[in-house]
């Protein structure tokens, strides 16, 4: 029997400062957004998440993962100590992925989350609260989970997998994702014990959305109103539209009144208080009408996917080409996109002073969208040149049979496809959505594309058992 690889030796404690100055380092510029704007960006359903902890209240149409995530940062006190945290995770799972395949150094670190931080949409996304953060740290936690096992301290493993199920579960269209990077190590035949590793990520991440929903919903379910989601996209692509008008009034379906009215925009129907959803026939208002209109939902999608499989499937696959190449801020920096939803739960939850910090923010004096615009002009431009690093970095590591970069790029690629198939498809497109994730490509195209040869260096982390300032 082969005896597993021993965790790699704790680093000299100058190696172990240099690291953690290097981490923080890269958090602070990956916070220049909010720097900028004065206060964490926020955006309509923002506002959701806090009232998870505020009321405390059980979103419908959204996990209790997020919401209790963020306050254990934040405390009621200031929505600043998320976003820092979300800044500290996220430079220290790009330290970890840059030592573990051998590139990382303190000042190449720094280097690489200065060139994201000002080339690329991550900064947005570490700045506003809300888990699309929690997107790409999902995948690259179960990547280096699977593959980058080995070169991970007992310390860092162990982050990872408390880190790492949270991160997964804290927004729906991530399960698919982590299961194409899980079928991903089965394609690569990594060995079992890079598959099983894959999948602890996931498993981990159902077993948090099936206690929650049961504490919060008195459902076993992985999503109780998902059906809900499906049914939007449905009647927006129309193929729900035709199932509704083929077989009302005789199946009796509530939504039978609305034959030939029904948007074909899925927020639209979800949103918009007029929408079928949320107001009857007669103007009454629905109380949380995704959560009651659910089983009817979920008929009509059976019926619609029976009726046209080919036609869903089609339009799935054209939702997702074109969540491939939306890739912007979008929705996210106006004062209009924040809505009327987060006062209420800063006043209720937070000092006085929070909301004047969040009132005095240039998104609420709508003066950020004008940068927003201006910087996101070079995000395509730098995808389009990284692209061809990224895809010499996979043929130099499939050429080296390096299974180790090879697993670990090949997770960031597919992350990023699988995340456009399953929001594209299931969700609808929207330009946040690939934004949280495409950033991916230009770091695969910097830490890829020239391999370095030789034995992975020793780790350069902080330890979290050793020190409090881990941004573990």
């Amino acid at each position: 029997m082969v005896a597993p690889p021993k965790p790699i030796p704790a680093p000299p404690p100058v190696k172990r400062a240099a690291a953690l100055v290097a981490i923080l380092g890269g958090a602070l510029l990956l916070l220049w957004p909010a720097v900028l704007n004065g206060y964490p960006v926020i955006f309509s359903d923002t506002g959701a998440f806090i009232s998870q902890t505020v009321v405390p209240l059980m979103i419908w149409d959204k996990p209790w993962i997020y919401g209790p995530f963020a306050w254990v940062f934040h405390q009621h006190v200031s929505l600043w100590f998320t976003i820092i945290a979300h800044a500290l995770i996220v430079s220290h799972m790009v330290w970890l992925l840059g030592r573990v395949v051998g590139w990382g150094s303190p000042r190449r670190h720094v280097a690489l989350c200065l060139a994201l931080a000002a080339l690329t949409a991550l900064p947005w996304s570490v700045s506003i609260v809300m888990p699309d953060v929690l997107t790409p740290v999902a995948i690259l936690g179960t990547a280096l989970l699977a593959w980058g096992w080995p070169a991970l301290s007992r310390a860092e493993r162990a982050w990872l997998l408390v880190l790492t199920p949270i991160a997964v579960a804290s927004h729906l269209s991530n399960l698919p994702v982590i299961f194409a990077v899980l079928v991903l190590a089965l394609l690569l035949r990594a060995g079992w014990g890079v598959v099983m590793r894959a999948a602890v990520p996931l498993v981990g991440a159902i077993a948090l959305l099936l206690v929650t929903n049961v504490v919060g919903h008195g459902r076993l379910s992985i999503s109780p109103y998902g059906s809900t989601f499906l049914l939007a996209r449905m009647i927006a692509d129309g193929p729900a539209q035709r199932t509704i008008a083929a077989l009302c009034p005789e199946r009796g379906w509530y939504l039978c009144a609305f034959v030939g009215r029904l948007p074909d925009d899925a927020d639209e129907f979800l949103w918009n208080q007029t929408s079928a959803m949320n107001r009857r026939p007669d103007g009454t208002a629905i109380f949380l009408g995704g959560r009651e209109i659910a089983p009817e939902a979920r008929e009509i999608v059976m019926e619609t996917l029976r009726r046209e499989p080919g036609t869903v499937v089609m339009l799935g696959l054209g939702n997702f080409l074109t969540q491939m190449t939306r890739s912007g801020l979008g929705d996210t920096t106006r004062r209009r996109d924040v809505g009327y939803g987060v006062i209420p739960h800063l006043r209720n939850g937070f000092p006085a002073a929070e909301e004047a910090r969040f009132q005095s923010a240039l998104q609420q004096r709508d003066e950020l969208n004008a940068w927003a615009l201006a910087v996101a002009r070079v995000f395509p431009l730098v995808l389009i040149l990284a692209a061809p690093f990224a895809l010499l970095g996979w043929a130099r590591a499939h050429a080296a049979r390096d299974a180790r970069a090879l697993g670990l790029l090949l997770a960031l690629l597919v992350g990023m496809t699988g995340n456009a198939l399953a929001v594209g498809a299931l969700s609808g497109p929207h330009p946040r959505y690939q934004a949280r994730i495409a950033w991916f490509l230009p770091l695969a195209a910097v830490v890829f594309w020239r391999p370095r040869p030789g034995v992975i260096p020793a780790a350069a982390v902080p330890d979290p058992a050793r020190s409090h300032t881990s941004p573990g």
